[in-house]
């Protein structure tokens, strides 16, 4: 399969947050504006990407080889953990405004399951490393589309008229439910 397949299927078709329903938490917590969501998905994508660039290897060519292939959710976890500490020291040095923004959810990204998802998809699929990569990269910027969409979707609510019965909660899983199903119209895209 070509890379760029391998990228929009996941990017659209497979999309994690509204085809999967994978990575919920922070897509409903940290879609309150645009800047957050922009910092989440950057860091998911960034800790996506690197998680993928070191399990693939410690999969193909220690795991397996050996015959550890039962440890492979138990390595795959502690890199993940690794990833999201170094975001972790880099975010609270750098860019305390969006660490302090981030609060909860960026620990959180340590127990993502969109992260752990890639990696094992990634083994499953039998992808070798630049298919891995491309399948990374686009779950990843799927679920920053997905939670910039969501965002722009609360401002606007923000300003609108909604029934009492439906302000909060409600209409944001509305909201998300319609974001589904506008996403379930790619499914024929690629073949």
């Amino acid at each position: 399969m070509n890379l760029f397949k391998i990228f929009i299927s996941a990017f659209l078709i497979d999309n994690v947050v509204l085809m999967r329903f994978i990575a919920l938490c922070p897509f409903i917590g940290m879609s309150t504006d645009e800047d957050k969501s922009i910092g989440m998905g950057l860091a998911v994508t960034f800790v996506t990407v690197l998680a993928t660039c070191v399990t693939w290897p410690v999969y193909k060519f220690i795991l397996e080889p050996l015959g550890l292939v039962f440890l492979q959710l138990l390595v795959f976890i502690l890199v993940i953990a690794s990833l999201v500490q170094l975001v972790e020291f880099y975010l609270k040095k750098s860019a305390p405004a969006l660490y302090n923004a981030m609060g909860i959810y960026l620990a959180l990204i340590t127990t993502n399951c969109a992260i752990l998802a890639v990696t094992l998809d990634n083994i499953s699929k039998g992808y070798n490393f630049a298919e891995s990569l491309a399948y990374a990269i686009g779950i990843a910027l799927g679920f920053l589309l997905s939670m910039l969409l969501l965002a722009g979707l609360r401002r606007r609510l923000r300003t609108s008229p909604i029934p009492a019965f439906l302000k909060g909660t409600p209409i944001l899983f509305v909201c998300a439910c319609l974001l589904s199903l506008a996403f379930a119209g790619f499914s024929g895209l690629v073949k």
